[in-house]
């Protein structure tokens, strides 16, 4: 399901990599409620390439204090990358919030203990970030091509004319010193103008891939909550925009693309908490064919496609909340607390909210089961399609603690979204929802 972590866990700006028979997710560390970005250490998250419903927690493989610039931990650890060296070790390359330049560091394993290595630098010692006309660096993302390593960063703010788009730089095997200089493949926003880039130029997220012979190079663009692609035969020029792969609906968005067996699959991140400081990653299935990538729509079934139409579900699975007021009232995703173990659930909401989950194999479906608590006295309708009349509701009413209501409602079978819909006073909170199929309810 998305998010596919746990529901505690807040791992953003997800790059993963296939190392021997797991897949790794690199990234960013948010924590619940958080109060700015990329707050805590670095830490990694696996699966089996043949099971991408079981993540196995990697534990803290670098902290922010293990950088020499960042010994009082005052600074955060913005989003990184790894790359498999030559030597056969990992290389851990990262850029912190208040620094221009690309912190490196090692590791003998994928998910061991990094230590700190060095920076980027220029032959002559100057660390990249810091020579005359460089730009700062942020958002490091790493290739492997031809015995060549590419590393692509950047940072266009609209409005900064200084910040002219994502740049890619070739470092040599010792994976520090630099062999070719920056320059720029795709242009920021006040360098679009007239480019197929022009409405969707580059913000940050530098990543990038190879398909066959094709370079995709996936970022995220000036809306910041679209994470997009451009492609190209080579991998320091000549690209051109290729589309949207994912709108995560607000915020901003980091990721990219990785095949799995024979699935191509989309990691980005959505925001939780009504925060964009609390940012959970999240998986789509996409298809590249003749060299595109249609854009896919956000989801609560993930990596795996569809949901099983019966069974409990927790509510925050949702992959839309929205109210038709205006101005609106929204309702957000929660936890009670940051522990581990906290209740995660859909808190505030409001007469007109509406709730999306995306997509269930429904077949016998007799009656719905809501969990809720807080007060509120109203309704919950359910519906397929949002062009349709409800095929029922759930009546509510306030509860101290989690409390189960429902009511006999008949899905139509086949592959089904569900949206639910609060029409009622007070701002309930949704913990769970359950499909009960017919032969369910004979067994019980």
């Amino acid at each position: 399901m998305n998010p596919y972590l746990p529901a505690w866990e807040y791992v953003p700006d997800g790059e993963p990599h296939i190392f021997g028979e797991r897949v790794y997710v690199f990234g960013s560390h948010d924590r619940a409620n958080g109060f700015v970005f990329c707050s805590e250490d670095y830490v990694c998250w696996s699966a089996s390439v043949d099971d991408l419903t079981t993540w196995r927690y990697e534990g803290v493989i670098y902290k922010k204090t293990s950088d020499p610039l960042n010994k009082d931990g005052r600074m955060v650890l913005y989003a990184p990358d790894v790359i498999a060296g030559a030597d056969g070790r990992y290389y851990l390359y990262y850029v912190l919030d208040k620094a221009n330049v690309v912190s490196v560091a090692v590791c003998d394993s994928p998910a061991g203990e990094y230590e700190f290595y060095g920076y980027v630098r220029y032959p002559d010692g100057t660390l990249l970030g810091e020579k005359d006309g460089d730009e700062p660096q942020f958002d490091p993302g790493l290739l492997s091509d031809n015995g060549k390593i590419y590393l692509y960063t950047g940072l266009a703010v609209i409005g900064d004319r200084n910040r002219k788009g994502a740049m890619a730089t070739v470092i040599s095997s010792d994976m520090l010193t630099i062999e070719e200089a920056p320059v720029y493949i795709v242009p920021g926003g006040e360098y679009g103008k007239g480019t197929s880039f022009e409405g969707h130029e580059f913000f940050e997220a530098s990543s990038m891939r190879k398909i066959g012979e094709v370079f995709y190079f996936i970022y995220s663009s000036v809306h910041m909550k679209e994470l997009c692609y451009a492609t190209s035969p080579h991998p320091t020029k000549d690209f051109t925009f290729g589309g949207v792969i994912v709108n995560n609906g607000c915020g901003n968005n980091h990721g990219s693309i990785i095949k799995i067996k024979d699935q191509w699959y989309v990691f980005y991140h959505r925001m939780t908490n009504d925060t964009w400081f609390s940012r959970q990653g999240c998986i789509e299935r996409i298809e590249i064919t003749d060299g595109k990538i249609p854009q896919v729509e956000m989801t609560s079934c993930g990596a795996s496609g569809v949901l099983k139409g019966s069974g409990t579900f927790p509510a925050y699975i949702a992959c839309r909340l929205w109210n038709d007021h205006s101005p609106p009232k929204p309702a957000k995703i929660t936890q009670d607390g940051i522990a581990d173990n906290a209740d995660c659930f859909i808190a505030e909401i409001t007469d007109g909210t509406t709730i999306t989950f995306k997509y269930f194999r429904c077949e016998n479906i007799k009656k719905i089961i809501l969990t809720t608590r807080a007060y509120g006295r109203g309704n919950f309708e359910v519906r397929t399609s949002l062009d349709e009349s409800p095929h029922g509701s759930i009546p509510i009413v306030s509860a101290n603690i989690w409390t189960d209501f429902s009511s006999e409602i008949t899905i139509p079978n086949g592959i089904n979204a569900i949206y639910l819909t609060y029409k009622g006073g007070g701002t309930p909170s949704l913990l769970s929802f359950s499909l009960c199929t017919q032969s369910a309810q004979a067994n019980a």
